[in-house]
């Protein structure tokens, strides 16, 4: 029953109604998918270990570091990580590639959320538009215009812009929620990175001043 239900608003919505499905199912896959990654980011995370690590960092504790990080998949202990092992060269270079190369992961696909967000209502109103000038034709084609043909062809050709709307709408919430959580990433790892360059300087000047 809400099969046939289905194929009968595809139907009347037109044939801008497929297109619009496609959107839904590419919208539908990618906020599942980014889904699960930022909950297997949540499942990895490790903020202990990142103090920690800066801890034994400014102590010059360096093998304990690289045992205690060791299989450690959080993003942050990471771009740490690193950072460390390129303390003899370039530690903020380092550590700015390695963020740099986990952002580009975590942004995946937000592109095409962004882009179905606006592409979804032009293809419906593209599709009301099409809608609209069908039934103005069915009415000149008739012998004994008949308003209803109108009313009844519009009424149509709106449910493509309602479907439009509706997947927009369902993809900013998330689109904005995902975008959140990679400022928030960002913020750490530029926020511990900072910290270990900082402490790093100082121990190096310490050991100098000796």
């Amino acid at each position: 029953m809400q099969t046939a239900a289905m194929w009968e608003i595809m139907r009347s919505g037109g044939p801008v109604m497929w297109p619009l499905l496609a959107c839904s199912v590419i919208v539908l896959t990618i906020i599942i998918e980014r889904a699960l990654f930022w909950l297997g980011i949540a499942r990895r995370r490790n903020r202990p270990l990142r103090d920690e690590v800066l801890l034994l960092a400014q102590r010059g504790e360096w093998e304990q570091i690289e045992e205690k990080t060791a299989g450690c998949a959080d993003p942050v202990v990471r771009v740490l990580n690193v950072g460390i092992l390129h303390r003899e060269y370039d530690m903020a270079k380092a550590m700015e590639d390695e963020s740099q190369q986990i952002v580009k992961r975590m942004s995946q696909f937000m592109p095409v959320l962004d882009t179905m967000i606006t592409v979804a209502p032009m293809l419906g109103i593209l599709g009301t538009v099409t809608g609209i000038i069908s039934a103005f034709k069915m009415l000149g084609a008739s012998s004994t215009p008949d308003p209803k043909l109108v009313t009844g062809g519009i009424a149509e050709a709106l449910l493509t812009t309602a479907a439009g709307l509706i997947i927009s709408i369902a993809t900013v919430f998330p689109y904005n929620y995902f975008r959140s959580r990679v400022e928030h990433a960002i913020h750490f790892m530029e926020k511990y990175a900072t910290r270990l360059e900082v402490g790093w300087r100082k121990t190096r000047a310490q050991e100098q001043a000796k």
